[in-house]
């Protein structure tokens, strides 16, 4: 070897980036996928996400059902509200038609708004109960007192003192009434007492 030439050294590169992840280096190249497999790979891709169309559907549906479900209980309980409001002004109405005198001229005028306004109620819902010789129910009336009644059947609603309203199923306010008893049993003192 001469002076001007330097000796030859070899460099090892070091491994490969395959055989630094274990992998022997005919491993680091893909095997090869045939058509079929990528298309069974493809379909069942297809019904994975088809699935959860399917469930992000329904749990939409349910979320709006929900939604729609929660908004008509918000507009019932609003209703309730206002036509709770109104049901003193029916009952001063009917109490000032009771007292009017028939050749009263305000009573014409008093007829007219109490048929109106009543009429404009049950058209958006409103039904008025008047339970007199109907059975007794403790979901729908509140006994005022019991007495005996010739010729009523116990249990039986004998005069209706203030009139029931109901808001399509929702009580809003139970009829006040008296109730007829057995002529045997006790009388009520009380006159809130419930009759069951």
């Amino acid at each position: 070897m001469s002076k001007r030439e330097k000796p030859q050294v070899e460099v090892d590169p070091g491994p490969t980036a395959g055989e630094k992840r274990g992998m022997a280096p005919a491993d680091v190249a893909e095997a090869p996928v045939t058509p079929e497999e990528k298309i069974q790979a493809l379909e069942a891709e297809v019904e994975a996400l088809k699935d959860q169309v399917l469930r992000k559907r329904a749990e939409f549906d349910n979320f709006r059902r929900r939604m729609e479900r929660d908004r008509q209980n918000t507009w019932n309980d609003a209703s309730a509200d206002i036509f709770r409001s109104l049901v003193p002004t029916l009952d001063n109405l009917e109490r000032a038609l009771k007292l009017a005198a028939p050749e009263d001229p305000l009573r014409e005028g008093v007829v007219l708004i109490h048929r109106e306004l009543l009429a404009l109620l049950e058209s958006r819902g409103l039904t008025v109960e008047d339970p007199t010789g109907q059975p007794f129910d403790p979901e729908r009336h509140q006994a005022l007192s019991q007495e005996p009644v010739p010729g009523a059947e116990p249990g039986t609603v004998v005069e209706t003192l203030s009139k029931g309203y109901l808001l399509k199923d929702r009580l809003l306010r139970p009829a006040l009434v008296k109730v007829a008893n057995d002529a045997a049993g006790p009388k009520s003192g009380n006159a809130r007492e419930r009759v069951h």
